[in-house]
């Protein structure tokens, strides 16, 4: 078969070709695929009109098929391979015929080709109103403005990977592996050395103990080849920030939890808060949820106070790049607060 040639339709062959060379084509209003024994099929049962959209079939095309007279007319029987397929076929081609007779409304027209029709009138109106609104310059997608040649700043790495030397790391792999051997050979004794006086607290403590050496095995993965990372937050805002677009940094949620307000005082709670909401970040990126277990009373008109203290303590620490952001060990340091 030919790859790319579109398929029959009705029996599920190739298309072919007409006499031309090209693709043969029963309807030229649709293009519905059809090959041509299927075409002379339906010319022979005397169905002159597309299945798909009801135009009538090209008059050469007809004429083709009239000419050829029933002595040269390619049936069925020479397009599939025997005579169950034929009726395969057949029935596929009836039971189209019959969908597409109750698809047609009173006049023969199909009832589908009305709806998309007004679909399409619908649509062209919608868009030939939305053009006439529109009275600005066209807006160019968020992804082709970020296409633009980035600085030199934004286009570094973000974070760059130092190797441990190996004089640090090969006397902790002799270690991993000196307990692998001591834990197989302590295994090993325990597994051939049943106590039968009390076997279910043996086999209990025996499956504990490879459930726990199972964990420190997963647990020493990230060990045996640490990464030691540098990573470098000040090029996030070259990158992701540029003058005049919309800040592309990914929005960050913060989860603070609290139970009791006399072993956890408020007031911690409350710092916590505003440090969070201080970080140097988008504003609109930030968004901090207290989760209080004690439903204390305290804890939440502390926080109705902190969300209004919030509202001059984070513009006046992004403002002046205050450090610590935490009011209350900002405060506590021995500084003159009004001095620059």
């Amino acid at each position: 078969m030919e790859s790319g040639a579109p398929i029959c339709h009705n029996c599920g062959e190739q298309v072919g070709r007409d006499a031309n060379g090209g693709l043969f084509v029963s309807c030229h209003e649709c293009n519905y695929p059809t090959c041509r024994s299927c075409f002379e099929y339906e010319i022979k049962e005397g169905r002159k009109v597309c299945l798909r959209c009801g135009s009538p079939y090209d008059e050469n095309l007809l004429d083709d098929v009239e000419k050829k007279g029933p002595g040269n007319q390619s049936t069925m029987a020479s397009h599939l391979n025997n005579s169950q397929d034929v009726g395969i076929h057949a029935r596929h081609i009836s039971s189209v015929s019959t969908v597409d007779s109750e698809m047609n409304d009173e006049y023969g027209n199909p009832i589908w080709k009305n709806r998309v029709e007004s679909w399409k009138d619908k649509k062209n109106n919608k868009k030939k109103s939305n053009t006439k609104a529109e009275t600005g310059p066209a807006l160019v997608p968020q992804e082709q403005q970020m296409e633009g040649k980035p600085s030199a700043e934004a286009s570094e790495p973000l974070s760059i990977v130092y190797p441990i030397p190996r004089n640090k790391l090969t006397p902790y792999r002799a270690v991993i592996i000196m307990r692998l051997v001591i834990l197989g050979l302590f295994f090993h004794y325990r597994i051939t050395n049943p106590v039968d006086s009390a076997f279910g607290l043996w086999l209990t403590s025996v499956i504990c103990e490879i459930w726990f050496a199972f964990s420190w095995v997963l647990d020493q993965f990230p060990k045996w080849k640490p990464v030691n990372r540098e990573t470098f937050t000040d090029r996030l805002s070259a990158r992701y920030e540029r003058e005049g677009e919309p800040s592309q940094l990914a929005a960050v949620d913060f989860f603070v939890s609290t139970v009791d307000p006399l072993k956890e005082p408020p007031l911690i709670t409350a710092n916590t808060v505003l440090s969070i909401l201080a970080v140097d970040y988008p504003v609109d990126k930030v968004s901090c949820y207290v989760s209080d277990d004690g439903a204390a009373m305290l804890t939440f008109e502390s926080l109705v106070e902190t969300a209004e203290f919030a509202r001059k303590w984070v513009p006046f620490c992004k403002k002046f790049s205050i450090e610590p952001r935490t009011p209350e060990f900002y405060f506590s340091q021995k500084i003159d607060y009004l001095k620059g």
